[in-house]
């Protein structure tokens, strides 16, 4: 199994993480740090953060982590046998998907969130598929607060590519990234601040 870990400092251009298979693009810095700041402190207090719920096994398992769900209409996301109805736009969420859209050159109708309290909380392998989501849409995952560690991992060959998500940075997924490849936010017992990501998404319309 080949790892390669791509740990950068704050850059103005973006880094191609994943090359083959897809397109993972990393870019340091997108936000300036005290915008960083005032955006994390906004979404903390004024987000309706709840608790995700996973059902396994017949069993509704009440996740550490919280996520929150906004979008230009209330769509509907299932995902982990749940479903989630979105919330509309916040003013502090219309301006910075504006950002994104400005530097992506995409459009975004909806975006996931999750609020990680410390290192302990992670999300395990998976990739975007379901089935709301646009074939081969652009995913961009704003990040905010806490460094973590992200991986990919290639469902044929087991390839694993990692990378630092600063404050402020943002990380683009597009192609056939979701197909080839798995993604997840390891734990870290060594981080113990909060991290909040903001992953805009583009949902089929009805």
């Amino acid at each position: 199994m080949y790892n390669q870990d791509l740990f950068s400092e704050l850059e103005d251009s973006a880094i191609r993480v994943v090359s083959y298979d897809g397109h993972v693009e990393y870019k340091g810095g997108l936000l300036p740090f005290q915008e960083a700041n005032h955006f994390f402190d906004s979404l903390l207090k004024h987000i309706d953060w709840q608790h995700d719920h996973i059902i396994r096994f017949d069993q509704v398992i009440k996740t550490k982590r919280k996520v929150a769900f906004y979008a230009e209409k209330p769509f509907h996301y299932r995902y982990s046998n749940t479903t989630k109805v979105a919330f509309p736009w916040t003013p502090a969420l219309l301006t910075l998907k504006k950002l994104v859209e400005v530097e992506t050159g995409a459009y975004f109708n909806a975006c996931l969130l999750n609020l990680y309290h410390d290192g302990e909380e992670g999300m395990a392998w998976h990739s975007d598929r379901e089935i709301e989501l646009q074939e081969r849409g652009i995913i961009a995952s704003l990040s905010l607060g806490a460094e973590r560690k992200f991986s990919f991992k290639h469902k044929q060959n087991n390839d694993v590519i990692s990378v630092l998500l600063q404050h402020g940075s943002l990380l683009t997924m597009k192609g056939d990234t979701q197909h080839y490849w798995l993604h997840c936010l390891p734990i870290s017992k060594k981080v113990k601040a909060p991290r909040i990501n903001l992953t805009f998404r583009m949902f089929k319309e009805n």
